[in-house]
């Protein structure tokens, strides 16, 4: 669990100017991959190393990889690099784009060794194509398949995979329901592997250094070290990499512990939980362990709430940014979200009469698991976890009382 062996994604970063290709190669060396297409010792090296999604759904690389790898040959495959970052307030893979884009495309290139794909696409927010081109030009001749850069929309279902492929086969952003695993129909109707920016950077340091280097930091259930976006009430908000499984007390430390007093989390960005502070310092910040307690570390987000602001007041704003997100293609996004977002401003605004929070509770519980894709589910489980987390000052609200934080001078939240 030591970190004195961090930083690793993050080695050379400087604020402010992106790693250059010499520079890149004298602190990590060349990539070393195979001469012959394809490496099944390769994707075993991701397979010992455990490395799981850093994009949300935290699902073992090594098995996505295998799937694309067992296509029929006849069928040519594809990596697809999801840089889309729709998540407010993250920039892990704006970072990694902007400081260290070797290391991406180091990452990009192993993946398309071992799957052995004949082409590779970078998918990246509006603005970032063009430094991200740059990087490729200065590695001409290096690798075998040259990436493809495409700018996507912004939007927070944008990066969602069914999402992303659907806007390169057609041009609409949206996700698909009951779509192919994209390991069997993806971009074009290929075998497509898709993952995002910090996990292909993982990917290209374990081709590097192997399996049991990246197991020398984090846990046996999460291994290596993680990108971690801290915002909110804490002295230094901002991007630190962390051994997997740290305490979330520690990732306070780290940011220069908290600025003033705490009233709560949310670990796991806006489709994440809300806990307690007393609770959750003692978290630990990995997937398997925050999956025990009902939990996600999502795209590595946390948001430090401070006492000053009103829990349910931050809900329901929360809520209402993820009901407009919505693409509007199914009933529980186009009418489930808005009603619990409408459901917690009426309970913010002293409009709601007592007891109305048991009807956001069991909107949220309409929803969940009934969408295209994921998007009502992460909604109402970040509802669900406030319900909890901030009860005393809903039933405040709803009888007319003041709630806690108006005894400090409001604070802004964790925007």
């Amino acid at each position: 669990m030591s970190a004195d062996r961090l930083p690793r994604l993050l080695a050379g970063w400087h604020a402010g100017g992106s790693i250059a290709l010499a520079e890149h190669l004298d602190l990590h060396g060349r990539l070393p991959l195979p001469a012959s297409r394809g490496s099944a010792e390769l994707i075993a090296r991701v397979q010992r190393s455990g490395l799981r999604g850093r994009g949300g759904a935290a699902f073992p690389v090594a098995t996505k990889m295998q799937a694309v790898a067992a296509a029929p040959r006849r069928r040519r495959r594809l990596v697809l690099a999801n840089g889309a970052e729709g998540e407010p307030a993250s920039t892990k893979d704006s970072t990694l784009l902007e400081s260290c884009p070797h290391l991406v495309l180091d990452g990009v290139a192993a993946a398309v060794a071992a799957v052995t794909a004949d082409e590779a696409i970078i998918c990246v927010k509006p603005g970032a194509a063009e430094g991200l081109s740059h990087a490729i030009a200065e590695r001409s001749g290096m690798d075998r398949v040259v990436p493809e850069v495409v700018e996507v929309p912004r939007g927070y279902v944008v990066g969602e995979e069914s999402a992303l492929i659907n806007y390169l086969n057609t041009g609409a952003a949206l996700p698909t329901y009951g779509a192919s695993h994209p390991s069997e129909r993806g971009v074009a109707g290929r075998p497509t592997l898709v993952q995002n920016l910090e996990t292909l950077a993982h990917l290209a340091l374990i081709a590097r250094h192997g399996p049991e280097w990246f197991r020398e930091l984090g846990t046996d259930d999460d291994p290596g070290s993680a990108l971690i976006d801290i915002t909110g009430a804490v002295a230094s908000p901002g991007l630190y990499e962390i051994p997997a499984g740290l305490p979330l007390g520690a990732l306070v430390e780290m940011a220069g512990g908290q600025s003033v007093p705490l009233q709560a989390f949310l670990v796991g960005g806006y489709a994440g939980t809300w806990t307690a502070s007393e609770q959750a310092l003692e978290l630990s910040l990995g997937h398997a362990a925050l999956r025990k307690r009902g939990g996600t570390l999502g795209p590595g987000m946390v948001a430090a709430l401070p006492r000053s602001s009103c829990g349910v007041q931050e809900t329901a704003r929360i809520a209402r940014f993820l009901a407009d997100a919505s693409s509007g293609q199914c009933g529980p996004c186009m009418f489930g979200l808005p009603a619990i977002a409408d459901g917690l401003q009426a309970i913010v605004e002293g409009l709601a009469e007592p007891g109305a929070h048991s009807w956001v509770e069991y909107w949220s519980q309409l929803v969940g698991g009934r969408g295209a894709c994921h998007h009502p589910d992460g909604a109402a489980q970040m509802v669900a976890s406030a319900l909890r987390v901030f009860a005393d000052d809903l039933t405040r609200h709803e009888t007319g009382d003041s709630c806690l934080a108006a005894a400090f001078d409001r604070g802004a939240g964790i925007r």
